[in-house]
């Protein structure tokens, strides 16, 4: 491993760009105010810069991933791919991987992930996960399904009481119907009994 890719040396480097951005920035503090060793502060940060950026520009972008690893000639739009781990070069059950292939499986799989994304931040309950271990996270989700099916068992029966209930409204509703009949019967045979 060269020292280029080091952790040494990229702590080094964005030490370098973080120190050297300080200093630009203090010399233009030091020139809007009219200090002293304004000029001399910013010829200094900003060679360091230009060597910072001339450097980066040499050393090139560093991937933040890996899967070339797996699959040479990834960057390559054209390539024909094939895992490493799937085996003879030459076995007719593997069928290579082409850019455009990868590109369709890869949008479709990005499809299904935004999908996935937008009915997950729906549930509420899923902040409580813990994600800092596998068995915490197993743990976590199964409470989190027993809790939903809890849920779900209780709005079922919660349905149920509000059918009954508005069975027992109507009954009620019914019944205040025929009240409201013997009331008005009883009304018109007291009018009746005053007028004799």
């Amino acid at each position: 491993m060269s020292f280029v890719k080091s952790k040494s040396f990229k702590y080094f480097k964005n030490l370098l760009i973080g120190v050297g951005a300080a200093i630009v920035l203090i010399g233009a503090l030091f020139k809007l105010e009219s200090w002293e060793y304004a000029s001399e502060l910013l010829i200094f940060g900003l060679t360091m810069e230009a060597i910072i950026f001339l450097m980066l520009g040499i050393l090139g972008p560093e991937p933040d991933y890996y899967w070339h690893k797996l699959y040479p000639g990834l960057d390559d739009y054209d390539a024909r791919l094939q895992p490493l781990t799937a085996g003879a070069a030459n076995n007719p059950d593997i069928v290579p991987l082409h850019g455009d292939v990868v590109e369709r499986q890869l949008g479709g799989m990005l499809t299904e992930l935004q999908s996935m994304s937008k009915s997950m931040s729906a549930l509420k309950s899923l902040q409580e996960v813990d994600f800092s271990g596998t068995q915490e996270q197993i743990k976590s989700m199964s409470n989190f399904y027993t809790k939903m099916n809890e849920a779900m068992s209780d709005m079922a029966k919660s349905a149920e009481d509000v059918k009954s209930y508005k069975d027992q409204l109507g009954a009620l509703n019914k019944n205040l119907g025929s009240l409201n009949t013997v009331y008005g019967n009883m009304l018109a045979a007291m009018a009746n009994i005053g007028r004799q």
